[in-house]
């Protein structure tokens, strides 16, 4: 079962347990596939989807932010609660280590040579961390690689 299969089940399961916080995050996931399907006329595949679930958990977060820094709490918290919804539908968080080894093999593959090849490493591990890693702590690991 694909993950586009899976999040509309969890839809049904939702709506039959009357989850209303759970079904309306699970909307929201909804929508943003179908709009991705509409616009570029695309049956989504899995990497699709959880590249449509990273961008809407940067989006929770950079709005945990600005509620946290404008005292509504409140706000935060509902944030909170659907960035922990979407984040159960991606792989597991590569470690360190791994993100690390990733990055050494990008270097050696690209033969970069110094901070400006920042861009052809970032292409190779992108493809190969996508969803489950943080893309801001893999930039900073890239970035201090390059420079030694």
């Amino acid at each position: 079962m694909g993950l586009k299969e899976q999040i509309n089940d969890d839809v049904k399961n939702a709506m039959r347990a009357k989850d209303s916080a759970r079904l309306g995050t699970l909307r929201l996931l909804t929508a943003e596939i179908k709009k991705k399907e509409v616009d570029e006329r695309v049956d989504v595949q899995d990497g699709d989807v959880i590249a449509i679930l990273g961008k809407m958990i940067k989006q929770r977060k950079d709005s945990i932010t600005q509620f946290e820094a404008g005292g509504r709490q409140d706000l935060a918290d509902n944030e909170r609660a659907e960035m922990t919804v979407l984040s159960a539908y991606l792989p597991a968080a590569m470690s360190d280590a791994e993100v690390d080894a990733i990055v050494a093999a990008a270097i050696a593959e690209t033969g970069a040579a110094g901070p400006q090849d920042m861009g052809k490493v970032m292409g190779v591990v992108k493809a190969k961390v996508a969803g489950r890693a943080d893309m801001g702590v893999v930039s900073a690991r890239i970035k201090a690689a390059l420079a030694k």
